[in-house]
Formats: C-alpha cells, structure tokens, sequence
C-alpha cells in the first residue's frame, strides 16, 4: 500500500503535457504520400544504417526485372520519396540493399552482396501503403513489413 501510495504522490509530481497529434500524412512514422517507405538497421552497431544505397524493381510477364526506382537512404536509414503512385501499380517487386557496400564503409566483411526483398503489392486490388524494414547484420539480414490501406 505504501509503494501504491509513493508511485501516485510520484505521478502526480509530472508536470502534465500535450503531446501535438501526428501530422495526418504520417502513419506509424510512414510518409502516407509515398506508397513505399523503407527503413534499415544496422543490428551490430545498434543505429540506423545510413547511408546504404538501394534499387527498386518490378517483374514483367516475362519474368525479367525492370528497374523503377533507386535512392540512398538518410543517416536515419529511413528513405522517403523513392516511388510514386503512378509508378507503384499491382505486381511483384524486389528491392536490392547494397549491403556490402555499406558494411565495407564500417570496414567490416560482409557474406552478402545485396538483401533482396521480393514482395507483391496491391494484392486484390487494394491500395496499399507499404513500409519495409530491414534488420542487418554482416551475415543476416530479416525483413518485416506494415502495410496500411491508403484509404484509412
């Protein structure tokens, strides 16, 4: 009762603030104007890893890949404005991290050239913002992705 007691006295003592709302372009620290938002970390250091240079492509019919788009991502290993709507339609996308390229810049060896994501996008037919993510270490990596209905 007495813990009880100190943790509220404590609680009480927080100055009380407002956080502002998130601007309604931003969806879980998404860009909602760009359907595609890639973040990347660097698990060794524990820090976003930036700059890392990347590549988007889409698959034809034939089953080549054509490229869309390519960027580097910011110190904060997040890239914004990579791909535009007009460019972003119904298919299946890879996209290339130049992961060797950014672990020689930590002059580290790294076993992979590249991580490639491969995904589908507006399955269904349902517009899709997409964010990815990726976790890198020298000789891993693992993806994870949001995707959020651009409508909501």
């Amino acid at each position: 009762m007495r813990a009880l007691s100190l943790c509220v006295l404590l609680l009480g003592l927080l100055p009380t603030t407002h956080a502002a709302p998130a601007p309604p372009e931003k969806h879980g620290g998404s860009d909602m104007t760009c359907p595609l938002t890639v973040k990347i970390l660097d698990a060794v250091n524990g820090t976003p890893a930036g700059p890392m240079t990347l590549k988007v492509f889409r698959r034809g019919t034939d089953g080549t890949w054509a490229p869309v788009a390519s960027g580097m991502t910011e110190e904060s290993g997040e890239i914004h404005n990579l791909i535009t709507e007009a460019q972003f339609t119904a298919g299946v996308y890879k996209v290339e991290f130049g992961t060797k390229a950014y672990w020689k810049s930590k002059n580290l060896t790294a076993f992979h050239e590249v991580a490639d994501v491969v995904f589908e996008a507006h399955v269904d037919g349902h517009h899709r913002h997409y964010t990815l993510a990726l976790l890198l270490s020298p000789f891993s990596f693992t993806t994870t992705a949001l995707t959020m209905d651009a409508s909501h």
